[in-house]
């Protein structure tokens, strides 16, 4: 599916960012598809809501990610899977085919995959199998270079603004458009966890008013998930979020991650949100009608009234159920007389009245 579809629709394109949270095993990866793939139910109403669109993995080259002096740097640390930062590294790297591996569990829930490719060399996997997207990661927008062997590839492209401004993205954007322009652009700050005060979803406004053929969403580190819910309701159409299996499992990005419950709950109401859009107008929905006649107001009487009586202002006031003459329409009761006796505290109908 090309990006720009996504543009125009209600529908919020969720994609859980697994990244490395599979701790360098395919087993918890696959695990982590099994969980955001359960039904979601809203129970009150019986209403069964789609889940997540998409899943997306993180590939490496470990030759050409760090120096070699920080990748021989000690990392002794509680999240270390090495005794220095490249066995970290590498540890925690999946294989073209283990990639392949989760690519395939992935489709058998019928979800897209997108991939992180982190150097030219990535794209080896290709030879196994083409991600649906691919993703540029923030602190690639500038690395033109592998901007253009990725956009060569004419794979849609997802890129993070995290640690841009507008002229590096204009740069981002001009190297890939040289191949394509299916592009979107997701609002980011590179903080782990983001501080609300660094959010800035205003961000999302702006950059659909600015980049207007690109589609426009947010990649969100925060804690919680008022933030993706607020970048839906101002207009982003596509949602990432890091998902795991458990928050307190050893690892970096873990604990700024959502787990199983978290992933229900931000998705349920992402999708509750795109059911209340609705329609640009004001209007009564049939199904408040009963509510209507049982809530209202109707003129009804303040005292008892005889037959033949006059009714006067000062003989009604307003009370539910709503059924009868409204505030509006007052001119028709007041001067009218009574055919029949009325008790106090009742609501006049036309029957009663002549």
């Amino acid at each position: 599916m090309k990006l720009q579809e996504i543009q125009n629709s209600d529908h919020v394109y969720v994609i859980g960012e697994i990244g490395q949270n599979h701790n360098g095993s395919v087993d918890i990866a696959k695990l982590i598809i099994d969980m955001i793939a359960r039904e979601i139910v809203e129970p009150d109403f019986n209403i069964h809501l789609k889940g997540m669109d998409a899943v997306k993995l993180t590939k490496r080259d470990l030759n050409q990610e760090l120096t070699a002096s920080a990748m021989a740097r000690p990392y002794d640390n509680p999240n270390s899977f090495g005794k220095t930062y490249g066995e970290h590294r590498a540890f925690l790297e999946l294989s073209d085919e283990e990639h392949f591996e989760v690519y395939k569990h992935a489709k058998t829930y019928g979800l897209d995959f997108v991939e992180t490719l982190c150097a030219p060399s990535c794209t080896s996997m290709f030879k196994y199998f083409e991600p649906d997207y691919l993703k540029v990661a923030s602190r690639d927008l500038t690395n033109l270079p592998l901007l253009e062997v990725l956009a060569e590839t004419k794979i849609p492209m997802i890129v993070s603004t995290g640690m841009a401004g507008k002229k590096e993205l204009d740069d981002a954007l001009e190297a890939i458009n040289r191949y394509h322009d299916d592009v979107a652009i997701l609002h980011c700050v590179s903080q782990y966890p983001t501080h609300p005060d660094n959010v800035n979803l205003r961000t999302i406004p702006y950059l659909k008013e600015n980049y207007k053929d690109n589609v426009v969403g947010y990649s969100d580190h925060t804690i919680g998930i008022s933030a993706p819910l607020s970048a839906a309701a101002m207009g982003a159409r596509i949602i990432e979020k890091h998902i795991t299996l458990d928050r307190r499992m050893k690892g970096t990005d873990q604990a700024g991650s959502l787990g199983p419950d978290g992933v229900h709950r931000m998705v349920r109401d992402l999708r509750i949100f795109e059911k209340s859009l609705g329609v640009n107008d004001i209007f009564i929905v049939d199904d408040t009608a009963s509510a209507k006649v049982k809530l209202e107001r109707s003129i009804a009487t303040n005292k008892k009234l005889s037959s033949g009586d006059i009714i006067k202002e000062e003989d009604i006031h307003m009370l539910s159920p709503g059924d009868g003459f409204k505030w509006v329409d007052k001119d028709k009761v007041i001067g009218s007389k009574a055919i029949q006796d009325i008790d106090k505290d009742e609501v006049i109908y036309s029957s009663m009245i002549k």
